[in-house]
This record gives C-alpha cells, sequence and structure tokens, in this order.
C-alpha cells in the first residue's frame, strides 16, 4: 500500500497546459502523488476556458503549443492577473528562451532535458515553492492593507515606530492632538516626543512601554496628563510586529482617551454611595475580596461582561476561579500599592472568551483588601486583529490589477476582517442595467442559494443599496420590506454600496451580529474595496488611451505613407500627357517600393459587358491572365461589382469565405489576401475601375479606403482633361445630328413653357453658380419668353441682349449643368442645339480620338428618345494654341462683354445692336463697354500678329 505526502499540492487546482511527453508524465505524477485537483489541456483556448470554469492555483505550460507558444499563453494571462504562479517548461531549452520566459512574467522556468523520475521530481519541488511563493506573497498584501486600515482610524491616535523605539509615521488622530510640526519630530525617540508635555514619569513609563514590545510583548499603561482644561487620562497600548522569521521590523502603539472612566473611579474613592450607583451604570466590573480571594463585594453590574449575576458569581467560589491563579504578584502589589492594566482572559456564563484588562489595587472596605477593576477589551482585541487583516487587505488592493481581483480579495478577507463567512461581490453591469455576482463564498452560496443577477432598478435590497448609495445593516433580514427571498437562510445581513462599481454583501446565518465594531470594519472594507475599484478604472482608462494614442500614430504612419504616395501620384500626373501615361503611372507609383502587391486599372467594355485590364503593376504572378471581370452585382471578382454599382468594394480577408466565388482561389494562390476596388468617376462620368491588392488582409482600414476613393476621382478627373485636351489638338472629327423628342432637355423645357423655338448659340461659362450660355429665340416676342420661362427653378438669371416681336437674343444662367460641359468631360463638343415645341435637333463634334458609340451611349442615357439622323467624318484645323493664348490674355468680365457683343450682332454690319444697347445688357456704362472691347481687339491681334508663327501672304495683284 502507498501513501500520498500531504503538501501545499494537495489543496490546490493544477492546470497543466501542452501534449508533450514530459507534460503527460509530470500530470501523472501530480495525480498518483497528491491530492491536487489536476487538469491536463493541450491548447491555449483550452487552458483560458478552464481558467474561467474553476478556481486555479497554478499553471504548468510547455513551450511548444499548437499554433502559438506557452510565451503567449503567459502574456496573455498576465494581462489578467500578476499573482498566478506560472511555470515554463520546454524540452529545447535554451538563454534566448528563458530570457523571453522571464521578460513575460513566468514564475520559474524548467529546461526538460529528458523526462525521468528525477526530472519530474524536480518540477514538482518548484511547482510547490512557486504555490508556497504566492501563497506567501498573498497573506503579506494582506496583512499591508489591513495595517493601512488601522492606521487611518480617524477616532484613535496611532504611532509607527521603528526597532528602536523611533518615531516612523504618526496618524491623523495623532497629528490633531498636538499643536507641534509633526513632521520636524519624525526620527525622535518615542519617549520624548511633544505629545508627553514634559512628563519625566510618562516619558520613563512610555519608554518602559516601548523596551516590551522591543523584547516581543504586548504592554499597556495608562497615563495622567496636567492640562489646561483640566486632567487627560490616555491608555496607551504597544504591540511588535515582526517578519516571517520573527524579527522585529516595527512597533505599533495605539491610544485612548480614558478620562472620563477615570473620574468615575476618582469619585468612587470619595463616596462609596455614589460609587455604587456609577458601578450600576457601568460596563467595567468591580469586585472586593478578602485575602483569600473570597468576594466581600461584587458590584451589580457584573452580568455585563461575565453573564452571571452577583449572586452567581459568589457561588462560584474565589476570585482564582472567575479570573484564574497567580494574575499577580502579592510583593509587587504590596510594594506598587496598585498594579495596572493586567491583560488576562475569562469565560462568561454561555462560554464564550473575553480579555480583560484588570486593574489591582490595596483597599480598606467593608472587611475587603483588594479590589479589582475589570474592564473588557475584546472588542477592542478583535478590531486591533480585524484592523491588522484589514490593513494587509488594503495593501494588496495595490498590486491588483482587474475589479474580479479586487472582488475576490474582499470575498476572501471578509471572514478574517469581519467575522463572517458568507460574503459576496456584485459587479453593476452598465449594458444591461443590472447587478451580477462576481464573487461569492461557499457559504454565502449554501445559506442563500443561487445568486441570480439583479435589475437595478431599487426594487430589492441590494439594488436598493446600490441606487441609494446607502449601507444597510439587518439584524434580521427577514423583517427587511424588501427582501426578495423568504427562502434564505441568512438572518443578520450588510448591504454596503461599492460607488458606481456595485453593492458588498456580509452576513450570516444568526441573529444580530453587527455590533458597532463590526459596522465600522464592514464600512472601512467596503471603502478600500471602493478606493482600489476606482484606482484600476483610472489604470484602465490610462492603459486604454495609451492604446488609443498608439492606434492614432499607427493610423498617422499609414497617413503619412499613403498621403506620400498620393502626392507622388499627383506630381505624375501633372505630368502625364495621356490616359495611357496617367494609368500606367498610378499602378506604377501604387506597387512602387512594396507599398501594395499589385494593382490594375480596367475599362467597361460594354459589348462584352467586363472589364478590360488596361493597365497593372506588382508582383507578376498571372493573375489578370487567369480571371475574367465580369460586369455584376454579386458573386464576381471586385472590379465586376464596383464597374457595376459605381461604389468602393472591399473585400478585408479573401480566404475568410474561400468557396463564395472562383476568383478567391486565385487570389490567394497569389498571396492577395485583400483587395479595394474604386470606381474612376469624374463628373458623373465613369473612365474605368481601379483595383488594388494587398499581401495581408484587413490592409484596408477606414483612412485608407477614403484615399484611395479620392484618388479614383482624381485620377478620373485627369483622364478627362487628357481627353478633353487632345479633343481640342485632333484634326479628324466625327460630327453627329441626333434627333431628341425627349422633353427633359433644359432647352426643350423652356421652349414648351414659353411656346417658341429656341436655339443655343455657344457662349458657356461654368461658375460656382451654374452655366451662363446665349440663347436665339424665334417665333415668340422676347419679352413674353421672358415671362414665361422666368419661374422655371432650372433658370436662375435672364439677361436680355436685344429682341423684337418675333426673336429676341438672351443669356441665361442655368441651375444644372448645360449639357454642352457634359459632353465637354467626355471630349465631345456641341455645335448646336434647336428645340422647338416638338423635338431637339444636336450637333455634335466628336474628336478621333473619341468613341462615338461612348457619346451616342451618353446621349441615349440621358435623354431617353433618341434618333440618329446622321454623322460624317471631316478634317478641320488644329488652332488650339492660338485659341489659348487668346483666352490666356482675356479676363473673364473681357470674355464676357466680347462674347456678348458678338451674339448680340455689335460685329455685323450693319450693326444688329449698338454699343449703347450692349451695354445696358451688361448693366455698365457705354464708355465702360467700348473699354473692354477695344482692350479684348487689341489682345486678340497680339495673339494673331505677334505670337501666330504662320504667316499667310497674298499674291501681288
Amino acid at each position: 500500500m502507498s501513501f500520498k505526502s500531504s503538501s501545499i499540492l494537495d489543496t490546490s487546482a493544477i492546470v497543466v497546459v501542452g501534449d508533450t511527453e514530459w507534460t503527460a508524465s509530470y500530470a501523472a505524477v501530480l495525480r498518483a502523488q497528491s491530492e491536487a485537483t489536476v487538469h491536463s489541456v493541450s491548447t491555449v483556448s483550452a487552458a483560458h476556458q478552464t481558467l474561467r470554469r474553476s478556481g486555479v492555483d497554478c499553471i504548468i505550460t510547455d513551450f511548444s503549443l499548437p499554433e502559438t507558444t506557452g510565451l503567449d499563453l503567459v502574456r496573455e494571462i498576465r494581462n489578467t492577473t500578476t499573482t498566478l504562479p506560472i511555470i515554463l517548461g520546454t524540452a529545447d531549452g535554451s538563454e534566448e528562451i528563458a530570457s523571453a520566459a522571464i521578460e513575460v512574467g513566468v514564475t520559474d522556468y524548467v529546461a526538460v532535458t529528458e523526462v525521468s523520475k528525477e526530472t519530474l521530481k524536480a518540477v514538482k519541488r518548484r511547482t510547490e515553492q512557486a504555490l508556497r511563493d504566492a501563497q506567501r506573497l498573498t497573506t503579506q498584501r494582506e496583512r499591508a492593507r489591513q495595517f493601512d486600515a488601522i492606521f487611518h482610524d480617524t477616532r484613535s491616535a496611532t504611532w509607527v515606530l521603528d526597532p528602536d523605539g523611533m518615531l516612523t509615521r504618526v496618524n491623523r488622530a495623532a497629528r490633531e492632538a498636538v499643536d507641534s510640526n509633526v513632521e520636524a519630530v519624525i526620527g525622535d525617540p518615542f519617549w520624548t516626543l511633544p505629545w508627553w508635555h514634559g512628563d519625566s514619569q510618562a516619558r520613563a513609563d512610555i519608554r518602559s512601554l516601548v523596551d516590551t514590545a522591543r523584547d516581543g510583548g504586548f504592554g499597556n499603561a495608562v497615563l495622567i496628563q496636567d492640562a489646561v482644561t483640566g486632567e487627560r487620562v490616555l491608555e496607551l497600548s504597544v504591540q511588535p510586529v515582526t517578519d516571517e522569521y520573527g524579527d522585529l521590523v516595527s512597533i505599533i502603539v495605539d491610544s485612548v482617551d480614558s478620562t472620563d472612566r477615570v473620574g468615575l473611579e476618582r469619585e468612587l474613592r470619595q463616596s462609596e454611595e455614589l460609587h455604587r450607583v456609577t458601578l450600576n451604570n457601568m460596563t467595567d466590573t468591580v469586585l472586593i475580596t478578602d485575602e483569600n480571594g473570597e468576594y466581600t463585594y461584587v458590584c451589580p453590574n457584573v452580568h455585563f461582561i461575565f453573564g452571571y449575576t452577583a449572586e452567581e458569581i459568589r457561588e462560584l467560589g474565589t476570585i482564582e476561579t472567575l479570573l484564574g491563579a497567580n494574575l499577580f504578584d502579592r510583593e509587587d502589589l504590596a510594594t506598587e500599592g496598585a498594579l495596572k492594566n493586567i491583560e488576562t482572559t475569562a469565560t462568561d456564563k454561555a462560554g464564550n472568551e473575553h480579555t480583560l484588562l484588570v486593574n489591582v489595587r490595596e483597599v480598606a472596605i467593608q472587611d475587603g483588601t483588594l479590589l479589582y477593576s475589570c474592564r473588557d477589551i475584546t472588542k477592542r482585541k478583535q478590531r486591533e486583529q480585524a484592523l491588522a487583516t484589514l490593513q494587509e487587505t488594503a495593501r494588496d488592493f495595490l498590486y491588483a490589477q482587474t475589479h474580479q481581483e479586487i472582488a475576490q480579495h474582499v470575498v476572501d478577507d471578509t471572514p478574517d476582517v469581519l467575522g463572517l463567512d458568507a460574503s459576496a461581490v456584485y459587479r453593476f453591469d452598465t449594458d444591461e442595467n443590472q447587478l451580477r455576482a462576481a464573487v461569492h463564498s461557499p457559504e454565502m452560496r449554501d445559506a442563500h442559494g443561487p445568486l441570480v443577477p439583479v435589475h437595478a432598478d431599487g426594487r430589492d435590497l441590494t439594488s436598493h443599496s446600490f441606487v441609494e448609495n446607502e449601507a444597510c445593516f439587518f439584524e434580521n433580514v427577514h423583517d427587511a420590506d424588501r427582501l426578495t427571498d423568504p427562502a434564505t437562510d441568512l438572518r443578520s445581513v450588510a448591504y454596503i454600496p461599492l460607488g458606481s462599481h456595485g453593492v458588498f454583501i456580509a452576513g450570516s446565518t444568526d441573529i444580530g451580529v453587527f455590533d458597532d465594531v463590526t459596522r465600522e470594519l464592514a464600512d472601512l472594507l467596503a471603502a478600500t474595496a471602493e478606493a482600489a475599484l476606482d484606482r484600476v478604472n483610472r489604470e484602465s482608462r490610462l492603459r486604454e488611451q495609451d492604446r488609443e494614442l498608439q492606434r492614432q500614430n499607427d493610423q498617422l504612419t499609414t497617413l503619412n505613407q499613403i498621403n506620400k504616395t498620393i502626392r507622388e501620384i499627383d506630381q505624375a500626373l501633372v505630368q502625364s500627357e495621356t490616359r495611357e501615361e496617367i494609368v500606367h503611372t498610378v499602378c506604377d507609383q501604387l506597387t512602387d517600393d512594396g507599398r501594395f502587391r499589385f494593382a490594375w486599372i480596367g475599362r467597361l467594355d460594354g459589348a462584352k459587358n467586363e472589364v478590360t485590364p488596361e493597365a497593372w503593376e506588382g508582383a507578376d504572378l498571372g493573375y489578370l491572365d487567369a480571371q475574367s471581370f465580369p460586369v455584376a452585382p454579386e458573386g464576381v471578382e471586385p472590379a465586376g461589382r464596383t464597374a457595376t454599382t459605381g461604389a468602393v468594394t472591399l473585400v478585408s480577408n479573401v480566404g475568410a469565405n474561400l468557396r463564395a466565388a472562383p476568383w478567391r482561389k486565385d487570389a490567394i494562390s497569389c498571396d492577395l489576401l485583400s483587395v479595394l476596388s474604386v470606381p474612376l468617376v469624374y463628373n458623373d462620368l465613369s473612365y474605368g475601375v481601379l483595383t488594388v491588392y494587398a499581401d495581408t488582409p484587413d490592409a484596408f482600414d477606414e483612412t485608407v479606403q477614403t484615399v484611395l476613393a479620392e484618388l479614383g476621382e482624381t485620377i478620373a478627373a485627369a483622364i478627362s482633361a487628357c481627353e478633353r485636351k487632345r479633343a481640342l489638338l485632333t484634326t479628324s472629327i466625327t460630327r453627329v445630328e441626333y434627333a431628341v423628342t425627349d422633353r427633359s432637355f433644359v432647352l426643350a423645357q423652356l421652349a414648351n413653357a414659353a411656346g417658341c423655338t429656341i436655339t443655343y448659340e455657344g457662349g458657356v461659362q461654368q461658375t460656382a453658380t451654374g452655366d451662363y450660355v446665349f440663347v436665339s429665340i424665334e417665333d415668340a416676342p422676347l419679352a413674353a419668353v421672358v415671362d414665361a420661362i422666368g419661374s422655371r427653378k432650372v433658370v436662375t438669371e435672364i439677361q436680355r441682349i436685344h429682341g423684337s416681336d418675333s426673336r429676341g437674343l438672351l443669356r441665361l444662367q442655368l441651375s444644372a449643368p448645360f449639357l454642352a460641359t457634359e459632353l465637354a468631360d467626355h471630349g465631345a463638343v456641341l455645335q448646336s442645339a434647336t428645340t422647338s415645341q416638338s423635338s431637339t435637333e444636336l450637333v455634335i463634334d466628336i474628336p478621333g480620338s473619341v468613341d462615338v458609340r461612348t457619346v451616342t451611349q451618353f446621349i441615349r442615357e440621358r435623354f431617353g428618345d433618341v434618333e440618329l439622323v446622321s454623322k460624317q467624318t471631316r478634317e478641320q484645323a488644329s488652332e488650339h494654341g492660338f485659341y489659348t493664348s487668346v483666352l490666356d490674355r482675356l479676363t473673364d468680365r473681357q470674355l464676357e462683354v466680347l462674347e456678348t457683343a458678338y451674339y448680340s450682332g455689335y460685329f455685323e454690319s450693319p450693326r444688329k445692336a449698338t454699343g449703347e444697347a450692349v451695354s445696358d445688357s451688361l448693366d455698365i456704362s457705354p464708355q465702360a463697354f467700348y473699354q473692354h472691347i477695344r482692350t479684348a481687339q487689341r489682345k486678340l491681334f497680339v495673339a494673331l500678329i505677334d505670337d501666330h508663327t504662320s504667316v499667310a501672304t497674298r499674291p501681288a495683284e
């Protein structure tokens, strides 16, 4: 028969992570040689599930784990707790792994060179050591928190001394007791401090008290001080504080003002009758005996401490039966006359033990020779011990990193601080507006049953305490109005809010357990926990701010990189002369220096209903050769979807839905793992699709999407400008005439409204407020036409140039873009547009560089009912340079005056309009009109004569 040795492992829950030989062997050893609860898992996710599902005391993990390493597991756990022991082992140990393990925060590192009994025994020994170290660290933190809570008690003065009796710390109550500068006496001997008013006897008593503590003993002393307002009596208690090795590390001195009680004792000595009356109302017990210990007097209030009546006390026998033998030395009493603050223990009638401070003095009263004054300091002792525990708890909170860890400490420390085993911490869930039990003791569940979530509506005791921010103590909770679970076995229960974090609940199955000390300690424990939770919140916000700053920095870096790329592309576009240069430049810049893995630009082929690649750069992996790019809203390559919808198409992770479309498999084989396709659209005209690929998932964040979408507009604008320029420079044009019956054309709307024929004469000017055009009116008086079309929303301004009873000329400002500007974006020129009340005739010149089908498709999309009447090809002289030089010299106002004069017939012979008539239509003076005309004519002649290098000579006649 074999026996398992008892060790710290027997009460521990251990998780062994890994699927190696040594982890399996070690888990088997733990199960065979200890009572430990052993969980064997092989993956990180399984380890996290075990941590969440049950309490774990230690983790043993192998370095090599499926899809990750033990270091990653350690990092994730350390984000939640820094106290859980973690041991990392590996069969392939190295200094690099050991250094990395220490850096991420492992408790111990083991190099498992071979799987042997000695190796597994060493791992077991180091596991036990890690558990002991963690247990010791927890104990140290608890003690530190308890001390801080005791020290900050405002109702008693407390001093902390070093082992030599020198002052190191003073609490607020002690500071307020003197007018001196306390900071100036830090480091001075305790018996020389200003609290003792220069009383040499008091200083001697205090020094003796300190010496007692230095020798490892607990001591008490009573000091009588002369004050301005009368005599003050202080009761001092001293206790040594030792470390884990038993060495003295500090001395704690506590003071209680006993002036009132001492005054009563003095009055008692002055009048025995008054003394008896007073004793009836005191909690201290006074006993008088003869030399043999037989009672000669028992005060009536003896039941306050001992629970017996005076008669029952006498029946017990001598005082030794009550207070114990050898309470004091008779010779010392004879020498001193009185012995003070003798600490002893006594058992009351109910069997409860009390700690007493006994004063003994010699008297001669009614055959009695010894007077005993007994004070019950049981509560004070309990309070001191509880405050010591609470100090350690408060200190441990300083190291807690999560709300859950703090809640666990509160529940774990409640028995030591309050003497109550049933406790729980409810945390407030802001999303659900509910209070949920984060941690609870087994005793709480046994006494109360399952702790269900509570709606924060103030209707039950838990939510009422939270909503009203009110601490509630019940001697018997079954008497409470808001008790929602009458089946609970709890009786005495405290509900204490933890600020905005939740509620602390502590209770007992007994009735009436809350005295003043317990209530005070419960409030202190809750306040300390609330402060710790606030600290964790602040630190969490700071960490979140740091992460947000890092994220913003990363975004800024990405934005700077993409902006740099866009600037380079913009500079290249300015220098590009043709569409071919533009598309190749864009693809080259986007893939330069590995910015993106692949980029291509394609045109929409209407006949085939697909996107045809025309330029590409980047990884030449044959992706375009293996694909077709049909135009469809779903199930096709992103370029085809963008060509259909005219919107940006994003595929963040190509492999996330690999079987959704065939193109994904080809893309992954080329390491194209994320895709962004943007339309090339300018002025509602499509110039193709730009598609960019990256070799990582999620490469296109919101910022990159926005920038590339704007780049698509820039590319389209550049292509549009090139096509316009090309249209102006080409010498071959196709003149196409269309018959349009659709009445949505703006001139058709105006012709119908006025009942006339309207002809576009030219002079289109684009401004921020609309397009200006000249139109001629026939078959209607000009005034009637102006009245008829003046109320139309499409016309924002009408300017009369000249007119008669049946015809005239107007300059209109249109709110929507005019057809001539839209055709110009396609590289075509509107030569004329004549519309009557029944139809419209359009004559359009299309340069040889522009596909006639594109313009025809645009006209048919623009107007539903269109008929192609004629199409003829012709050659024209290119005078773009001369035309540009003239326009460059004219101001907008000079061009407006020149065009108005021209369309008014000012330059015809005979003139159809005088200079005065034209100036009136322009709302300028005749002098200003003539000055603009002369300036425009001079600039025209300069361009014609000085700049035009081709000179035509006429033959002599």
